[in-house]
């Protein structure tokens, strides 16, 4: 395989790539919504994800790319209210808007696009084990990841708790333990709403879980990072 450098985000250094296994590229990237048309700063997320694969692949290597699609959440209800349908209708009809304006970019369809709701099972599995290893929490009919249990929270953007807390609008609610803490799965408000099953009552998966079941689904529980061969990269 040629050589590939890419600057790590979190490292903040430029580092070889050297994927798990040869000539082998798992990639991820987080897709659209569908309540709606995507917008230009959805479309540079896009465009750029998109430009890495063909590059990726340009120097020989075989890139399995997944790129999901969020067609459930509150925006897709509200939506739907609005244009008095469901969510499917909504989700379908963006879907489709959504391949019509990406192949106008010449963005490339991703090998795999999941869908959020096709997942269901492997999102409550992954909440019932986060639940069983202390790192999440059930609030009545809701159930949220504890910021608290996660010594790394804040990591990738380089903030600890303090510096989050410290300069940021928090949501506050009676509900969640920390402010920081966030839904991975919200139970059913009102009657006719979109919902599923769960060990904790009818409801829908929050938007930050999702991602993590089609990771593990379609790219197992390791996907490929940028790795240093040497600590000071030359080129």
């Amino acid at each position: 395989m040629e050589r590939v450098v890419l600057f790590n985000t979190m490292g903040r250094r430029l580092q070889d790539f050297k994927p798990i296994k040869e000539g082998e590229v798992g990639m991820y990237s987080c897709g659209p919504t569908v309540y709606n048309y995507f917008h230009i700063g959805n479309a540079r997320c896009f465009v750029v994800f998109d430009m890495l694969r063909r590059y990726l692949e340009f120097k020989g290597y075989n890139v399995t790319f997944v790129q999901n699609f969020t067609d459930v959440d509150d925006k897709l209800i509200r939506a739907a209210k609005e244009e008095g349908t469901t969510v499917p209708v909504i989700a379908e009809k963006y879907i489709k808007e959504y391949f019509t304006d990406a192949h106008g970019l010449g963005v490339h369809d991703a090998t795999v696009h999941p869908r959020a709701t096709e997942n269901i099972d492997k999102i409550i599995e992954i909440v019932e084990k986060l639940i069983e290893k202390g790192h999440a929490y059930v609030s009545g009919s809701d159930v949220y990841f504890d910021s608290q249990s996660f010594d790394e929270y804040g990591k990738l953007s380089h903030h600890n708790m303090d510096e989050l807390e410290a300069g940021a609008r928090i949501d506050v609610s009676d509900i969640k333990k920390h402010p920081y803490d966030f839904a991975l799965w919200k139970g059913k408000k009102e009657e006719g709403e979109i919902s599923w099953q769960s060990p904790w009552g009818e409801g829908r998966p929050g938007w930050h879980i999702e991602c993590s079941a089609m990771v593990n689904k379609y790219l197992g529980t390791e996907i490929d990072a940028t790795r240093s061969v040497d600590e000071d990269w030359k080129p």
